[in-house]
């Protein structure tokens, strides 16, 4: 009798400690499908090289080849870098519409739309750079395969920057992923500016002795030292180095990334476009955020277009404008794990106001003191700190604020590329407004094409350019982020409603699978 009690009891044991067992399994289950590889980090990063690469590239040489290499009039320049940055705007907002209404298929929803636009987006980008043997069709050349180019890369960088939200459930690993992004992205901008800079830097139509005054005399308008046939070379041979590269970066993020399955969404009915818009532009956050990294995205991408033209004709320092640029990028790659620790202990607002605002004091010091290699290139390592702070923060933000939309709207689902894609809209449409209205600005200054130097005009309009309209551009932005209502209390509070919704939706599916193959 004792006997068969204590096999009762055993047995009762036993029937406890399954279930007890079954969910420490499923516990350990979930973390180990949310936690990501080393591996797969860098591979997701190396996929945000090839927007930054191209970028670099075309933000910091496209002006200045379009009005030296090329030789068109300002005005027609400013239509092209306008028309092209506004048209890349408009395709944002289209195609994240249209990624958030794709099928899944075996190889997820964002993949099939980065791999295929990928070749498109190469082709493009070669012609770009590319100088047709003809003078009168050259600005509707460059305005057609600038804004296909910027259509192909939308197709790969809007799927790419929402792929973010589905290669893990945990906020903390996308939030790793995204540092590992930044990081690969900073040293994509180095790859681009040292590429782009080395290779074309060494081929000049300028003499290269000394810092001459700023004249328009014949002279130096005769006095070349590589012919404009070598350069247009150099421009080709960097491009055709950034396709190649581009191509690889594709390759690794299709085979080394795996974009997980949606919960729910097969339950949910798509968004209309003026829903998504509606839904998109009425959440608070969302649009406190945008604005106020619009302002000093702006001021960024100010300072990116005109700093090459600035550091030749204002400060004089022509053979070594290359150099200066690769200074800021490498000092920015080399300050992003630093920024990626300092938002971690002290939160990400904090990280904004005060790594967007150190780059305030170097602005004004450049164009404030007299012209002095040293000295820009001292200037050049402190700016860089910011530039990798402006780079890390919004991309590391925007999911905060996609997950506390899903916290307030749960039944909506495939929203996450419209978030996006409208804010890359809004800066992308506004970089496009203040680069068309800098060449213009430029052109009213006196800028003549193909010359050695320019008036003293064109001097103070550029430093007009990248010191005191950034700087109030910043100031603005700053303010406005001040509102931004997503602290680190709010954050965590988010991240474990998000965690308890996933879990019970896991759950679910798994209760009504085992009721499938039951039956």
């Amino acid at each position: 009798m004792a006997r068969g009690e204590g096999a009762e009891q055993y047995a009762a044991t036993l029937l406890s400690v399954k279930p007890l067992n079954a969910e420490i399994k499923t516990v350990k289950l979930k973390t180990q499908r949310n936690r990501l590889s080393v591996f797969s980090k860098l591979c997701y990063a190396f996929g945000g090289a090839p927007y930054q690469i191209t970028g670099t590239a075309l933000g910091f040489f496209l002006q200045i080849y379009l009005l030296d290499v090329a030789q068109l009039d300002p005005f027609y320049a400013s239509i092209i870098l306008f028309v092209g940055r506004a048209w890349d705007a408009i395709t944002d907002p289209t195609v994240g519409f249209l990624v958030s209404r794709s099928r899944s298929t075996r190889f997820g929803r964002m993949m099939p739309w980065i791999i295929f636009s990928t070749p498109f987006a190469v082709l493009t980008y070669l012609l770009i750079w590319y100088v047709p043997p003809f003078e009168e069709g050259k600005v509707i050349w460059y305005l057609v395969f600038y804004c296909l180019f910027q259509s192909m890369q939308t197709c790969f960088h809007v799927p790419y920057s929402a792929l973010t939200m589905f290669i893990s459930r945990d906020q903390k690993e996308r939030d790793s992923a995204t540092a590992y992004r930044m990081m690969v992205e900073v040293l994509g901008t180095v790859l681009g500016t040292a590429i782009q800079g080395q290779i074309v830097g060494g081929n000049s139509n300028c003499p290269t002795e000394s810092d001459a005054p700023y004249s328009t005399n014949s002279s130096s308008v005769n006095t070349t030292i590589t012919s404009l046939d070598q350069t247009k070379q150099a421009y080709l041979v960097a491009s055709g180095v950034i396709c190649v590269i581009y191509v690889l970066c594709a390759a690794i993020l299709f085979f080394g990334v795996k974009e997980q399955k949606e919960t729910g969404r097969d339950k949910s009915k798509p968004l209309t476009f003026a829903q998504g818009l509606r839904l998109v532009m009425c959440h608070g956050p969302y649009v406190k955020l945008v604005i106020g990294f619009l302002f000093t995205s702006l001021a960024f991408m100010l300072l990116e277009g005109n700093f090459a033209l600035f550091i030749t004709y204002a400060l004089g320092h022509r053979k070594d404008f290359q150099n200066i640029l690769l200074v800021i990028m490498l000092s920015g790659a080399l300050t992003i794990p630093w920024w990626q620790w300092f938002l971690t202990r002290f939160g990400k607002k904090k990280a904004a106001y005060f790594g967007i605002s150190w780059a305030v004091p170097f602005m004004i010091l450049i164009v404030s003191v007299k012209s002095n290699l040293i000295v820009s290139y001292l200037v050049s390592v402190a700016a860089g700190v910011s530039v990798a702070a402006a780079f890390l923060l919004p991309w590391s933000m925007l999911p905060d604020v996609v997950d506390d939309f899903k916290i307030q709207n749960p039944d909506i689902r495939g929203h996450e590329a419209l978030f996006y894609s409208f804010y890359v809209f809004f800066i992308k449409f506004a970089s496009g407004v203040s680069l068309g209205i800098s060449t213009l600005s430029l052109k009213f200054a006196g800028y003549v094409t193909g010359v050695c130097s320019q008036p003293e005009a064109v001097s103070v309009t550029l430093k007009v350019l990248v010191s005191p309209v950034p700087v109030v551009l910043i100031a603005v932005g700053l303010l406005i982020l001040k509102t931004y209502p997503i602290d680190e209390e709010r954050r965590q509070g988010n991240r474990k409603l998000l965690q308890a919704m996933f879990d019970s939706e896991t759950d679910s599916e798994s209760e009504t699978s085992e009721r499938g193959s039951s039956v």
